[in-house]
């Protein structure tokens, strides 16, 4: 009889346990697919990220004893892992901060109509990938400047979406294993010379070169599409930023990396764009589908914000030739807005209209009490922005520029080694300019020396300076077919007014999250006490490090100057990422470095094979 009654436990015992395992397998799936399993079962995205464990960035208080340090003692805990993970192929396009994928999995709340979407939303400590980024199946080493301007390996962005969306307006063209660009757009079906040209035509600006002598060097393209405006630029020393969100029309940016045109991700949404006042004389906007005249304006006083005093904003649009009834509201109202701005028409032909920015403040001063937008509160710092939110106000200028009713800027080259005026606000004075520009020439030629063995001429075109300082690193690469981005930290001095016054490009950036670009986008990065910095501010060194491999293209290079400690550290991680070292040397045998604390590395990024 006993046998009997334990018969129906035992039952439901084997049931529950039927069950349980059930449940763990389909929560295992869940997981796994959620977090990118790799086909061989090992976690693809490694949430709740080895570095931050190791390193004391979001630990348990009972883990105290586990060091934030980058140099530490023998004996002392610091793992270091053999390998890393390869991400799933799936995550070949990663941008951590850019991640719809992880906007929703959060449930973020996010005001779509505001692009917020759009804008950087950065995984928190827990949620942070671990794991190496593939390149997509058949990539190839990109092609070479200035062919590549031309035409690219479709195996490399297998994206073809836009040649098919845009086949009518001459973006991109799939022939056989390449994409070519044959430089046009959707206002400029005959090409962005012609265009560039026509504009500079319009202004009346000499051989009809928008180049104006030397007075234009930097250019804002806003949606910029794959960047040939900003490609057919570079010839007549012009260097845009081409900007445009990661949205429906996806891989706009990547495109024109690949083809190495200066280019970022980002959008105008909430929050000022990462760039200083005052850090563009042109700004663009071709068919790019920005409602200007939102929120009283916002937007379009954000590129006011960034205009230099006289700057022109080049508008090209149907609103522009107004149509029907509603291009012509809209061209009524945003005619009124600009008036009210003080923005004047420079030039209007075709489908385009030019406006011109104002060389001091006497038109803000002289416009009628209550006359909307406002001018901006005098506590209101408008090179001012990580992480900053829009105004709906006039940003003014300095009593200086007023004064001197303009920039005070020299005509391109001449710019890139002359002080700028705006040294005097952060407190340099002409001496330390010219001393760090020169200081950087021999560091850069040293540089060059040690790569030497190992690039060509072309073998370099998109360079990153991740913290510029001055940006002397960039000045001294004047006569290399480079472009470099200028990152300058966001909780450092802000030298990047003095970087754009210099007629280079940059952004402002902070270490400790992921940079908004695509992966393989560098062919160099140059890492100027960057780990030093990640030390002092307790961020996750392995972290930055897994950034850089995901930035750079394979076969890329990095150059890590820092302390001796730093490069130790570093170079115990060569194996896991795949990496060599190339080259080390003592800065104190560079010609005319005093700098002697200073440790340089060499590495280069290898192939990742499964």
């Amino acid at each position: 009889m006993r046998g009997r009654s334990d018969a129906p436990q035992k039952k439901r015992l084997v049931t529950a346990v039927v069950v349980a395992v059930i449940l763990l397998g389909i929560l295992y799936l869940y997981h796994g697919s959620l977090f990118g399993l790799q086909s061989s079962g090992s976690a693809a995205l490694e949430y709740g990220s080895r570095s931050l464990r190791r390193l004391g960035v979001g630990v348990d208080e009972d883990a105290d004893e586990i060091s934030s340090k980058l140099g530490q003692e023998d004996g002392e805990d610091d793992f270091v892992p053999k390998s890393f993970l390869v991400c799933d192929g799936r995550h070949s396009e990663l941008i951590p901060c850019l991640d719809r994928n992880l906007i929703y999995q959060m449930r973020l709340k996010l005001d779509l109509s505001l692009m917020e979407h759009y804008e950087r939303h950065c995984p928190p400590q827990e949620r942070r990938y671990n794991c190496l980024i593939p390149p997509p199946p058949g990539y190839k080493i990109p092609i070479k400047w200035p062919r590549s301007r031309d035409e690219v390996w479709k195996s490399n962005i297998p994206h073809t979406h836009l040649a098919h969306e845009k086949s009518d307006q001459n973006w991109m063209v799939v022939k056989g294993e390449k994409i070519v660009f044959p430089g046009g757009g959707t206002h400029f079906h005959y090409g962005a010379d012609k265009y560039i040209a026509s504009i500079a035509s319009m202004l009346n600006f000499s051989n009809n070169n928008l180049n104006n002598e030397g007075r234009m060097r930097t250019v804002l393209d806003v949606g910029c599409g794959v960047a040939s405006f900003g490609a057919y630029l570079l010839s007549s020393d012009i260097i845009a930023m081409s900007l445009a969100p990661n949205d429906v029309h996806q891989n706009q940016i990547q495109f024109a990396l690949e083809r190495g045109i200066p280019a970022y991700l980002g959008v105008l949404g909430t929050k000022r764009l990462p760039y200083p006042s005052r850090s563009f004389e042109f700004a663009h906007c071709s068919r790019c589908r920005i409602d200007w005249l939102q929120r009283d304006g916002i937007l379009l006083l954000e590129l006011d914000r960034l205009l230099r005093p006289g700057g022109y904003f080049a508008y090209s649009s149907p609103e522009a030739y107004a149509q029907d009834e509603e291009d012509l509201r809209i061209w009524r109202e945003m005619s009124s807005l600009v008036e009210r701005m003080c923005w004047k028409i420079a030039a209007k032909r075709n489908q385009t209209v030019v406006w011109v920015k104002p060389l001091t403040n006497d038109c803000y001063m002289q416009r009628p009490p209550g006359t909307q937008p406002p001018l901006c509160q005098s506590d209101n710092d408008p090179d001012a922005v990580w992480g900053v939110l829009m105004e709906a106000c006039i940003t003014t200028y300095s009593d200086h520029d007023h004064k001197l009713g303009g920039s005070g800027l020299a005509p391109w080259p001449v710019r890139l080694t002359a002080a700028p005026p705006r040294l005097a606000e952060l407190g340099y004075s002409n001496d330390i300019f010219d001393k760090d520009t020169e200081l950087w020439r021999h560091r850069v030629d040293s540089y060059w020396n040690l790569l030497s063995p190992k690039i060509e001429s072309d073998t370099l075109r998109n360079l990153m300076d991740m913290k510029a300082n001055l940006g002397s690193f960039a000045a001294a690469l004047r006569d290399k077919n480079v472009w470099v981005m200028n990152v300058v930290p966001e909780d450092g001095p802000n030298t990047l007014k003095l970087i754009y016054d210099r007629g280079l490009i940059g952004t402002i950036h902070d270490w400790c999250e992921a940079f908004s670009t695509y992966p393989r986008t560098y062919d160099l990065l140059h890492a100027w006490t960057v780990f030093s910095d990640m030390e002092r501010k307790g961020c996750s060194a392995e972290d930055l490090l897994l950034e850089m491999d995901r930035i750079l293209r394979p076969t890329g290079f990095i150059i890590i100057r820092d302390k001796q400690s730093v490069v130790d550290y570093v170079k115990k991680y060569l194996s896991a990422l795949h990496w060599k070292a190339v080259a080390t040397t003592d800065s104190s045998l560079e010609s005319k470095d005093k700098d002697g604390d200073d440790v340089v590395l060499v590495i280069q990024k290898m192939w990742l094979t499964s």
